[in-house]
């Protein structure tokens, strides 16, 4: 599917989560007590055991680049986008997208890109001719084979949903997929061609198949869309890859041009369960759709030219994994998943988790098959929806912790909200294991100088967030307080992994059940949101 700024397209119900409530995304996510996750909300991560090497496969977006400043380079490089699939050059169907414009930024970050031909054409359903499709497939093939960009494109798509744009009096749709994909073979028979790039539905895909095994066309990439929800995506490609055992075609590539439904996008938690299905079923690439604006690396950003959303920075904790995936299994396909990876060293592993509301764990196994014997130091993360349209300044750090893995196996518990995605970074450390209190101290806290705070903050027109690091010095802090001054006309709206007192003026923030307590020379943060002018880096902390 393809959406201009003026939507259009075929019916589909459109939920609201693109205007998610606020409150659901500000939710308190913490670390909990193990016993309080049940095995329906328990991912599993088999961290000795390798999936496939890391290819960043969900990174990309379908119209993710609009022209040659938006989005910019380095807001791009960020994710490590994978493939873009863009208009043709001289195309129609948008205002912005040409390939033969946005390509060299692809090439500059490295991104592959897949030229879908039909959008040559404008209208929805496309406003198709052939007297006119015949010349243009010829030049366009011609043109990319001479361009300077020709090496970064992996593959032609050659028609975009034709369970829903194809007009059946222009001749049947696999007559024109046959003779396309021979024209497009006999101008350039070593670059690859996708398809059937059927929409949210492949009920068709059998016919499609039958067709191009009988007139040899059968694409050398298999691609359709997962527009409606992550949970049928296995089921879809259990289903195509039995059709190709069944009429005897080799295993293609599956490529997955268009993923996520609209109430989905620019939502970390939900995002999470595509991206881990896809590493886990081995697609080789996928893009998330385009349903609101072009040039937002698939609604990552706030709008075009706009800010990184939360769901951005999901995004660049999966372009900052290396090395190789590994295992994880979710206990059904709804609900809690994650991805995971190893880089090369051995020495750390990163964990990508979400979709989960209330009590949720991640297990770990196989940390004794690493280099990452003793006790190993996990830190927690998150990164807060307020909504697709709402920017975030970054993720927060929820607790850092020790533990001792037993039989090389943890079980590291987080509070979630569904809406919200949380990283698990697992290292070397050494000590003795420390897990965060599940209830306040029973006595008062003491007092004294034992912690500082500083304060980082990202300002925008009328607003900011502000993350707060508390640092125990060579005391091991058992509850503290910080207090920041706020400017005068700055008033405090939402506060995370704290507890506020007051909203103007000189505020203070209280540490929460889980972490109250900090190891010496370890840290915890908290955040808060306000409107007006952000504090200085000035913080007070006694604890």
């Amino acid at each position: 599917m393809v959406h201009s700024d003026r939507p259009k397209g075929r019916p589909r119900t459109v939920g609201l989560a693109s205007v998610a409530v606020v409150a659901a995304g500000l939710a308190f996510a913490g670390v909990t007590t193990p016993a309080s996750a049940a095995a329906a909300t328990t991912l599993t991560v088999n961290a000795g055991q390798v999936l496939r090497p890391v290819t960043h496969v969900a990174t990309g977006s379908l119209y993710g680049l609009a022209n040659a400043t938006q989005p910019s380079v380095a807001l791009a490089q960020a994710i490590k986008p994978n493939t873009f699939v863009q208009m043709p050059a001289g195309g129609k169907q948008q205002p912005t997208g040409d390939i033969s414009v946005v390509a060299p930024t692809a090439v500059s970050v490295g991104a592959k890109l897949v030229n879908r031909l039909s959008d040559y054409y404008p209208g929805w359903p496309y406003q198709f001719s052939w007297s006119t499709w015949t010349p243009f497939v010829n030049s366009q093939i011609n043109a990319m084979k001479s361009s300077s960009y020709y090496n970064s494109v992996s593959a032609y798509e050659l028609w975009n949903e034709s369970d829903n744009t194809w007009n059946n009096a222009n001749g049947t749709y696999e007559s024109f997929w046959t003779t396309t994909f021979r024209q497009v073979r006999s101008i350039d028979p070593n670059k690859p061609i996708q398809g059937p790039s059927f929409s949210d539905n492949i009920s068709d895909m059998e016919n499609f198949l039958r067709n191009a095994v009988a007139t040899n066309t059968v694409p050398d990439v298999l691609a359709w869309h997962e527009l409606s929800s992550a949970s049928k995506i296995a089921g879809d490609v259990a289903k195509v890859q039995a059709l190709e055992d069944k009429l005897g075609i080799s295993r293609r590539p599956i490529a997955i041009e268009e993923y996520a439904a609209p109430s989905e996008v620019g939502l970390p938690g939900p995002l999470v369960s595509y991206v881990a299905k896809f590493e886990r079923l081995g697609i080789r690439d996928a893009e998330l759709a385009f349903w609101n604006q072009s040039g937002t690396l698939g609604d990552l950003l706030t709008a075009r030219g706009g800010s990184p959303n939360a769901a951005y920075w999901m995004y660049t904790w999966y372009g900052a994994m290396t090395g190789n995936m590994a295992v994880t299994t979710p206990p059904a396909q709804t609900g809690i998943d994650g991805f995971a990876a190893v880089p090369d060293g051995k020495n750390q592993v990163s964990i990508v988790v979400g979709n989960c509301n209330g009590a949720c764990a991640v297990t770990v196994n196989g940390l004794n098959a690493l280099n990452l014997a003793g006790t190993v130091n996990v830190k927690v993360e998150q990164t807060v929806s307020q909504g697709r349209t709402v920017a975030s300044a970054g993720p927060s750090t929820i607790s850092s912790s020790t533990y001792t893995p037993s039989g090389g196996t943890i079980t590291v518990p987080i509070t979630m909200s569904t809406n919200n995605a949380y990283r698990i970074t697992i290292t070397p450390t050494t000590g003795g294991p420390t897990t965060p209190p599940t209830t306040p101290p029973t006595s008062p806290p003491p007092t004294g100088s034992g912690c500082t705070a500083s304060v980082a903050v990202n300002q925008w027109n009328g607003g900011y967030v502000a993350t707060v690091r508390v640092t125990a010095g060579a005391a091991p802090v058992d509850g503290w307080t910080v207090t920041v001054p706020l400017p005068s006309g700055s008033a405090l709206t939402s506060a995370w992994n704290a507890t506020n007192t007051g909203t103007t003026g000189s505020v203070s923030f209280r540490n929460v059940a889980y972490n109250g307590r900090i190891a010496a020379g370890g840290y915890t943060e908290f955040g808060f949101q306000g409107t007006g002018t952000a504090p200085s880096g000035t913080a007070a902390c006694t604890g």
